[in-house]
């Protein structure tokens, strides 16, 4: 079998019809307003929620937003061992480490700031911790805010990181 002859076979020719595309327009047309029907008079078969006054419902392994655990004298349990640090895939962790003035501490965070725009929320830093000082689950997931810094927090921040509402 020659060449021209396997092209010919699989190479079809269009007729006048068949090259305005109107069946494939038209067949277009139909799909996109059976879907804007469906929308309009089938609402409640929509997976979105109207945000504000609807809440999703959450998983509970779904992880929220950090918090530094406390010990019972109500200094943070982070010894600034840096290993959460180092587990971050996002290296949206910062902690500046400092001597603790207790002898049986070692060391202490003087900073511990976390960039929640760089944060994947993993989990990694949360199982790096030997001392369980960081975790992410107060149930939190709504993070809003209406700028950059407001999602840079620091320690204060995460020590009393139990309250709902935004950042």
């Amino acid at each position: 079998m020659s060449r021209d002859s396997k092209l010919h076979r699989w190479h079809h020719r269009m007729n006048f019809g068949e090259s305005l595309y109107l069946g494939e327009i038209f067949r277009g047309m139909g799909i996109t307003m059976g879907h804007l029907l469906r929308n309009l008079f089938w609402t409640k078969d929509m997976p979105t929620v109207q945000y504000p006054e609807e809440h999703r419902d959450y998983s509970d392994r779904f992880r929220g937003r950090h918090r530094l655990m406390q010990r019972e004298d109500g200094t943070e349990k982070c010894v600034a061992c840096m290993m959460c640090s180092t587990a971050c895939p996002s290296d949206c962790i910062h902690i500046t480490a400092g001597e603790h003035e207790d002898p049986s501490i070692e060391k202490y965070p003087e900073t511990f700031e976390i960039d929640l725009l760089r944060c994947v929320y993993c989990g990694f830093c949360e199982e790096a911790c030997p001392v369980d000082a960081i975790r992410m689950d107060t149930g939190i997931y709504e993070i809003a805010g209406t700028s950059r810094e407001q999602f840079y927090v620091n320690k204060e921040f995460l020590l009393n990181n139990n309250q709902q509402g935004t950042l």
